[in-house]
């Protein structure tokens, strides 16, 4: 499948991180959004299309829970996975509950990372998936 066609929203409150991510996707040919908060993911989910959303856990705005929670009941069916520092066995539980396929713990290879987004976008689906 060709990954040039594949969005991914990269919703992380450090800067540094959005541009990394957004970088390093691109090299393997996904399209990366960079996405600031919770104000920001809303906004470019209403007004675009993305394949995969990538969340953190905190954001100025809210939280990367909360976010999950209102992508779900807003229809948004797009594969969500968390990728956070707060990984523990409650978080990953509260992520689930909220309708995520997937949580990764900060800090995290690219490589897994990869292998994580590939799952959900370069096949048929996914199961659920935790890695540290």
């Amino acid at each position: 499948m060709n990954k040039t066609k594949r969005r991914i929203l990269c919703v992380d409150d450090n800067q540094d991180t959005r541009e990394m991510l957004s970088k390093l996707f691109a090299l393997e040919g996904y399209e990366a959004i960079p996405a600031s908060g919770v104000y920001d993911c809303l906004s470019l989910v209403i007004s675009e299309s993305f394949d995969l959303v990538l969340l953190d856990w905190i954001f100025d705005d809210g939280t990367g829970l909360d976010l999950c929670k209102l992508l779900r009941k807003s229809g948004i069916s797009v594969p969500i996975i968390f990728c956070s520092g707060f990984g523990n066995k409650s978080a990953i539980d509260k992520a689930t509950r909220a309708g995520a396929q997937g949580f990764l713990v900060k800090p995290v290879d690219f490589d897994v990372l990869l292998r994580a987004v590939s799952q959900f976008l370069d096949t048929d689906g996914g199961q659920y998936l935790v890695a540290s």
